[in-house]
């Protein structure tokens, strides 16, 4: 490989015997002054473990499209790392009017601006330990054309994605903007091989079609995938869509802030080899912030279950949903979840539940499953269901009706919870099964982490009062 250069100070290091298996690994820094003056100059088919591709931003965006189809190692990740200008701008990675390196040779280029996987050059596989991160990645939408890897034109489809994966193995996305797609992110499950993805740390905003419910902020469908600390903002005016949705097992939400959307979170059946997989039955979603606007188009904030009307497949377990804080300005009804079928159920502790009407505006079922709930705030005067409910909800220990949670600042969007809250030291002890999710840290506006006190008893809500902040450096792996 001879186009690959290792740089003097990694020559230097590697006479001295001080790096040992990571001596093949190189920079491929990206930009005005450096080696690779585009994207495309890259040798993407022939990567390996431990290379970095180091994108510098300029102030044009890079109208080119990207393949990832080689692997790094679990020591040794490939990265693909944008590198910010002097005020923190991340580099712009553009679909419209993009260009592909013609070197590769791979299908589906009108699904994506960057892809993962499937592809003739280089040799179909599924790309492992590969990290992306801290690019603004947008314009995968039909409006928009590229050229391909033949030279030859082409538009992007309405389900395309700024990040469309079609099979990958240890992917990590992170610190990315992410917008103006048909998908923000679009994972796929294939046949079960893409495993072990984390999308944390992004925000992913103004994404999907106009008038159509099959696009979203994130559509995802793999074996153990977790969501942290993103920002998920509204999607595109007049987009149907959900905000994060997917057919995962092994599916983790926790520490994020979703605002909008059709609904917040959709959780529904994945195909067999997912369904199949044991980790299918338990979803984990805590200390996120679900915000529900005025007029949008679905009053439910979550589902979970199925929507293929294969109800063999459904998801047919226990969601865990906890100290999790809702807010509502819905002029009109708002149900917290619908849970697919009676076999469906949730386990609902610790969350903070508020409407800016009347509590019999709040339904927590839409009308079927199971919901036991302890340790609970909800706006009094809540109900079952604001239907017919077929289902169950039963009350255990520790919830508290009022007509005020007690936040900082609502007007300001600070949910906290002031001096006073009856959410201060009103949590109760979580599920048995919970017990590998210890709620250790919150999300803070935005798109930082910092800890949360454990401490018993805990608070009600996906916040407490906080901790001296702990601020993650830009392209650290998140805790």
């Amino acid at each position: 490989m001879g186009h690959r250069t290792m740089p003097p100070t990694r020559i230097l290091i590697a006479a001295l015997g001080l790096i040992g298996p990571q001596v093949h690994a190189a920079d491929y820094p990206v930009g005005p002054g450096q080696a690779y003056t585009s994207i495309s100059d890259v040798p993407w088919e022939s990567l390996g473990a431990g290379d970095r591709v180091l994108i510098h931003h300029r102030p044009a965006p890079y109208a080119e499209k990207i393949l990832i189809g080689v692997s790094g190692s679990p020591a040794d990740p490939i990265i693909v790392r944008g590198l910010p200008g002097p005020n923190g701008e991340r580099p712009v990675i553009d679909g419209r009017n993009a260009t592909t390196r013609q070197a590769l040779d791979y299908w589906g280029e009108e699904r994506g601006v960057i892809k993962v996987g499937g592809s003739s050059v280089p040799p179909d596989n599924t790309p492992s330990h590969i990290v992306i991160e801290g690019l603004e990645i947008r314009s995968a939408h039909p409006d928009h054309s590229f050229t391909d890897d033949s030279g030859q034109p082409g538009t992007y489809t309405d389900n395309a994605a700024s990040i469309y994966v079609e099979k990958a193995n240890d992917l990590t996305i992170r610190d990315c903007v992410i917008h103006d797609s048909g998908n923000g992110i679009f994972v796929g499950a294939f046949n079960g091989e893409t495993r072990n993805i984390l999308i944390a740390g992004n925000h992913i905003h103004d994404n999907g079609i106009e008038g159509s419910i099959f696009e979203h902020n994130t559509y995802t469908e793999a074996i153990d995938i977790t969501y942290e600390f993103n920002r998920f903002g509204p999607l595109r005016a007049g987009a149907g869509g959900n905000n994060l949705k997917d057919r995962s097992a092994g599916l983790v939400v926790r520490y994020n802030w979703i605002d909008s959307g059709n609904r917040q979170l959709d959780l529904v059946d994945g195909g067999n080899a997912v369904a199949g997989d044991p980790g299918y039955d338990r979803t984990f979603v805590y200390g996120n912030l679900l915000i529900e606007r005025d007029g949008e188009g679905n009053s439910q904030v979550l589902h979970y279950g199925g929507d293929s009307g294969n109800t063999a497949n459904y998801r047919k377990g226990r969601l865990h949903f906890f100290h999790n804080t809702v807010v509502s300005a819905r002029t009109g009804n708002t149900t917290l979840m619908r849970l697919s079928t009676n076999d469906e159920s949730a386990e609902l502790r610790n969350n903070a539940v508020f409407v800016t009407v009347a509590g019999s505006h709040l339904a927590l079922l839409d009308d079927t499953g199971a919901a036991d709930l302890s340790g609970n705030w909800l706006k009094q005067g809540w109900q079952d269901s604001h239907g017919a409910l077929s289902g169950s909800v039963s009350l255990g220990a520790g919830n508290i009706d009022g007509t005020d949670p007690g936040f900082v600042d609502f007007n300001a969007e600070d949910y906290q919870p002031a001096n006073g809250s009856p959410l201060l030291d009103g949590a109760v002890g979580l599920h048995a099964e919970a017990g590998g999710h210890p709620v250790d840290r919150q999300y803070r506006r935005h798109l930082q982490s910092i800890p949360r006190d454990t401490s018993a008893p805990m608070d009600i809500g996906a916040l407490t009062p906080a901790l001296e902040p702990v601020f993650r450096d830009r392209f650290e792996v998140l805790p």
